[in-house]
Formats: structure tokens, sequence, C-alpha cells
């Protein structure tokens, strides 16, 4: 068969997956009688309301001299790890503002950042294409850094974002450049699943983040430059268990919802939305305020405890809190007093809800604390 023969045959299969495609998405439109909002509107929920001293800015960390890329909090919530365009990770205690690390990086460029869920290990990737381990029990050298403990080499492209799997220290995955993600042995060094690839039914562009269930930790999420998110099982790694469509740009972020049977996205596209990972069906949209000058891009997002609130930052230095039920914005953090001044590029809540710390391209973060009742959101 030649060449030209070929390119036919493939062009008359991608049209023909094309159009399955369409006829899919119709079908699933027409099974939709309602959405989130409008269900909830029926049942007569009242949205959520927020007055100015409901989430106020109560610590601004300063000690970065660059860009801050990325955070993550531990388990027992008092610590937070921070990642920045200076080559450095920062250990912080979130009550007292004090630094309890700051590790030089081999490779300044960092994208991503991780506590294990003891707390005693951070993970680290970026344009290095390795995934970096620190044990920050680990005796600091001569010069006073701390010696990396493991090295997860493997990817062919940046590493975009790390976490590790809940309630171990063993084990990580990583998404990439390279169109895959990657389940790690942390203890051997070695990969011990790739998903996506060459040879694989994955993402086909750059794989910019993933999210762990919490419930089930064997699944797992991932948003994609394809405009895809894409839903894997750890168990198979050969394809995707569900392809997620609807943005129209890359999905930048992904976070799963509390209860591990949904999932949020955010993307270029200016818009966040909410899928059920059990029908496959997208249930609800978070459009910018009609106003904007133009559709920001978001950055990062983040659930409350309870999953009623959805937390966006946004290229503009806006972070939206969001009624997921109503898809109506409550509070824009960008409009009160000591809000960041430039693009928020991370965000994440602390493990019993009660604070939210973004990240931004300022050099600083900020802990946001929420007042009496709204703790439990």
């Amino acid at each position: 068969m030649s060449v030209s023969e070929l390119k036919d045959r493939h062009a008359a299969a991608t049209e023909t997956v094309n159009n399955l495609r369409e006829r899919l998405r119709q079908k699933r439109l027409q099974l939709l009688d309602t959405d989130v909002a409008g269900y909830s509107a029926a049942q007569g929920r009242t949205p959520v309301t927020f007055g100015p001293t409901d989430l106020v800015c109560c610590r601004t960390l300063q000690g970065h001299t660059g860009k801050v890329y990325s955070l993550d909090w531990t388990p027992e919530r008092n610590r937070i790890v921070s990642a920045s365009q200076d080559g450095r990770l920062i250990v912080w205690n979130a009550l007292t503002s004090q630094k309890t690390h700051a590790i030089k990086l081999p490779c300044a460029w960092v994208m991503t950042c991780a506590f294990s869920s003891t707390g005693q290990s951070v993970a680290c990737g970026g344009l290095d294409s390795v995934c970096s381990i620190f044990n920050l029990n680990s005796t600091t050298d001569k010069d006073g850094n701390l010696p990396v403990s493991r090295m997860l080499s493997g990817h062919r492209g940046y590493v975009s974002c790390c976490q590790y799997i809940p309630n171990e220290d063993t084990h990580l995955i990583t998404s990439s450049g390279d169109q895959t993600c990657v389940l790690w042995d942390i203890t051997t060094g070695l990969k011990t699943s790739v998903f996506g690839g060459e040879f694989q039914s994955g993402h086909t562009a750059d794989v910019l983040s993933v999210s762990i269930s919490g419930s089930n930790p064997r699944m797992f999420v991932s948003g994609s430059c394809d405009a895809t998110a894409r839903l894997w099982d750890t168990r198979v790694a050969s394809r995707a268990v569900r392809t997620f469509h609807g943005h129209e740009g890359d999905v930048s972020t992904v976070k799963f919802f509390p209860d591990g049977n949904r999932f949020g996205t955010g993307s270029e596209d200016g818009t966040c939305r909410l899928y059920d990972i059990r029908t496959g069906h997208q249930l609800q949209v978070y459009c910018q305020p009609r106003g904007d000058d133009e559709a920001q891009h978001v950055t990062s997002i983040s659930f409350s405890v309870s999953g009623r609130l959805l937390f966006a930052g946004y290229t503009n230095g806006s972070c939206y809190v969001w009624d997921t039920l109503l898809a109506r914005v409550v509070l824009d953090l960008g409009s009160l007093q000591n809000s960041h001044e430039s693009r928020i590029s991370c965000l994440g809540l602390s493990a019993d809800g009660s604070a939210l710390c973004t990240g931004s391209w300022d050099t600083n973060l900020k802990i946001w604390a929420f007042g009496g009742h709204r703790r439990v959101i």
C-alpha cells in the first residue's frame, strides 16, 4: 500500500471518528433535560452570600524573589510548600509565616511542587524533565543545601504537575509535556505505569495537570493542551477510562470534587467546568461575569470541603469564588484589600477547609481565612 493511500485511509478514519464524536455529543445533549443550576433553582436552593469580612487576607508570605508557580498544603493544615522561578522551594509555617526550609533546586525552572501525605518529603519538577524528591529530615550539605534524595527520570518533556498518592509516601503521579502521565515507585525510582504515549490511547498534546481521587486513589484525572480531560485507572494503563470534551482551549488545571464522583476543570478558554465521571456528562459551566474586557485564562482551581464553593484563579489577578450549584460568582478576592498585584498562578485549600492560600507572579503567597460558620462550607 502506497503512502498516499495510507494518508487517504487515515483522513477517512479521522473524519469517521469526528462524526461519531459529534453524534455522541448531540445524543448526550438530548439526554440533558436540565443543568445543576436549573435543578437547584427548581429545588429552591438559595445562593451563597459573602460579606466583606467573611474571607479576609490574614497573612502575606514574603520570601521568594521570582514568580510563584505552585503550592501545596500538608494534610495537618499548618505547612505550605511553594515553588518559584527564583529556583527555590520554601516550606512555610502557615500559622506563623516563618520559613522552615529554603531548598535550592538543581533546576531553577520549576513548575510544580507537592507535599507527601506524611509531610516528611516534598517533590518538584519542571523544565529539566525530572521529578526531584527531598526528604525534609535529611542533613544539609556543607553549603547548607538540602540534598536530593531521589530523582525520577524518564519523561521526555517538562514535568508540569506532580501529586503523591493519598495516604502513602512511596508512589506519586507526574504529568508531562511528552503527552504522558507516569506512576512512580519512589523507593526504586522506577516507573510503575505509563498512561498515554505513542502506542496508547491518550492525550495528543502536552499534559498540564493531574488530580488523584481522595475517595479512590486508583483513579486520577488529567488535563491537556488537546482541550480534553481524561479519567485513568492506575490498574489499566493501556487507555483512558473516559475522555471529557467541552473546552475550547488548553485544560490547564483539574481538581477532583470532594465526593470523588465529579471533577472540575479550568481552561485557557476562560471557563471552569464540572464533570461527572460516572456518566461522562458535563454538569455545569462557570463563565466569567459579563463586563470583563476579555476572557481571562483560568490557571488553578480548588473546591471547598463540601464542594459548594469553587475557587478559581485567573491571569488578570482575579480569584473568583463560585457557587457551584447556581454557577454564580459570590466573591472576587482580587477586589479585596491586600489582594495580589499580578497573575494568580496557583491556589489550594487547607485540609480542614479553614483557609485558602493563593500564589502569584507578584512573588507573594497570601493566606485567606474564613470567618465563623464559613469554614464548614
